[in-house]
């Protein structure tokens, strides 16, 4: 029999390796691995897991799951590869710089930039589709706007005007 510890764990790293969009394909997913649980018992262990939909590159939503490792840097190329992919605008409003994502997004973006450590960012607050990141002072927002904008490859965002 198999615990709900090391279910969450196949249900954590199944959804780190597939796109899984709904209960019924991770339960199928499971069996797959010798595991058998209802759609009531995965949908508890997401809720567990803080598991979040997003929506990915092709207009779909697949379940991901937000990790949390603050000594983890992100390398500048993932950084960029998140940039390009997500973010579709981005202005500025002293000391903040406000990004725009498309809709439950945000968070992917904010976390990457949180773990990327870059000059300028002293931090950042995510919704939806919309997050904030604040500039250290001595940088400034238009400064940490055109860098943003420059590696998410954005040709004219507000940020370059």
């Amino acid at each position: 029999m198999t615990t709900k510890a090391q279910r969450q764990r196949a249900v954590a790293q199944l959804i780190s390796d597939h796109d899984v969009t709904s209960h019924s394909q991770l339960v199928a997913l499971l069996k797959k691995t010798g595991i058998v649980a209802t759609q009531a018992t995965v949908s508890r262990d997401l809720e567990d897991l803080g598991a979040v939909k997003v929506r990915t590159s092709h207009g779909e939503t697949s379940y991901a799951i937000p990790e949390f490792e603050p000594d983890r840097i992100a390398p500048l190329e993932q950084l960029r590869r998140v940039l390009q992919e997500w973010v579709a605008d981005i202005q500025i409003s002293e000391p903040i710089v406000i990004i725009r994502t498309p809709p439950g997004c945000a968070h992917v973006v904010a976390s990457a930039l949180d773990r990327s450590r870059i000059d300028g960012l002293a931090g950042t607050v995510a919704g939806d589709d919309t997050m904030f990141c604040v500039a250290t002072q001595g940088y400034g927002a238009k400064k940490l706007a055109l860098h943003l904008g420059k590696l998410a490859g954005l040709q004219k965002s507000k940020a370059q005007k």
